[in-house]
């Protein structure tokens, strides 16, 4: 068959290219400094993630310009409530993940690399990703369904894209990249914003041992992380599933609320989500909404202004109300929503301002 320009081109955009963020090591090994698992990666080899492979004492990113999955989502859906509430949010991803979280809810192409042996996608550059986001007049774009950190370098260059052309840019991330990486994901563009404007970013537990046995990962590089994020100028919100039997305990969610309240900051939403059955985790049951009722009780007792129950609509908890007066600001089912009495960032009621971005 005859290659066509447009296979060719296809094939090229998708092809490997340098990684970001490496270093050469003796041995013909290179260290990878873009995640927390910092990888020594022998000739030949991938690292954890599997879409980052040495060749001949070169780090290369196997997923630069491949997508596995593009939609437009509502950016409710990230979750991010206080980031353009009500706008769509062009949702992109490639294969692979640094994590292998027994609950992923998208594990067929986050886990697919390690798994299947394969690295699948359509190949798209950067800029015909921008122009997809605008005509499908996208307020932003959100590197999401797998890891980010993972295709960071696809990531950011389609993010300056983006920013040249109006759109914002948001990960939906386990935060688990490094400092340096966080560095350029924060590093101020013309106008003074962050090249990533926004973050959801998955605080999965209160303790070590549940990283490390459930996800393969640590902590500690996440709970360093959040507090960064703000620091750079990023809008952080943040996850945590609430997995029964697993992470659901009085105490370690009132750890996990104390943390952010004390560390990132008492405006930081946190998202108390509902677990379903998923991937190897199919013999617990799903979340009782009495459950994510008290971890909402108890996020609010710890002093957090903006906490949501997730994954349950129709619940009085996933409105956004003022801290002051108590006035329902944003009433949503699911991710519509279904009232809106914010004025140029304030409540319409008592003028208190609103923490978030385009509210």
């Amino acid at each position: 068959m005859v290659r066509s320009d447009r296979m060719r081109e296809q094939e090229r955009i998708a092809e490997p290219r340098e990684a970001m963020l490496w270093e050469a090591l003796a041995e013909q090994k290179v260290r990878c400094n873009l995640c927390a698992h910092r990888c020594v990666i022998g000739d030949g080899r991938r690292g954890v993630c599997q879409v980052r492979e040495n060749r001949g004492e070169t780090l290369y990113t196997l997923v630069y310009g491949r997508t596995i999955s593009q939609h437009l989502d509502p950016v409710e859906k990230k979750p991010l409530f206080h980031f353009y509430p009500g706008s769509g949010a062009f949702s992109i991803a490639t294969p692979g993940c640094n994590f292998r979280c027994q609950f992923c809810q998208n594990w067929e192409i986050s886990q697919m690399p390690r798994e299947e042996h394969l690295i699948l996608g359509q190949p798209a550059s950067p800029e015909a990703l921008v122009a997809t986001a605008r005509r499908l007049k996208a307020r932003s774009i959100a590197y999401t369904y797998t890891e980010p950190t993972v295709f960071a370098e696809y990531a950011l260059d389609t993010a300056r894209l983006a920013h040249d052309a109006g759109i914002a840019n948001v990960f939906v991330t386990n935060g688990y990249m490094t400092p340096e990486l966080l560095e350029v994901m924060g590093s101020q563009e013309p106008g003074g914003t962050p090249l990533v404007d926004a973050a959801n970013v998955d605080l999965k537990a209160g303790r070590g041992e549940f990283y490390q046995k459930l996800c393969g990962a640590r902590l500690e590089p996440v709970l360093e992380n959040l507090p960064l994020m703000r620091k750079l100028g990023i809008w952080l919100e943040v996850t945590t599933l609430v997995i029964p039997g697993l992470n659901d305990s009085e105490e370690e969610l009132r750890w996990v609320a104390e943390f952010l309240a004390r560390e990132v900051g008492v405006d930081v939403p946190w998202h108390v989500s509902r677990f379903y059955p998923q991937y190897k985790m199919r013999d617990r049951p799903p979340t009782p909404v009495s459950t994510l009722q008290r971890a909402w009780e108890i996020g609010r007792e710890a002093g957090l202004r903006y906490v949501y129950v997730g994954n349950v609509p129709g619940q009085a908890s996933e409105n956004t109300l003022c801290h002051q007066c108590g006035e329902t600001l944003i009433a949503r089912i699911g991710y519509q929503i279904l009232k809106y009495q914010i004025v140029q960032g304030r409540c319409a009621r008592c003028g208190t301002p609103v923490a978030g971005v385009g509210m």
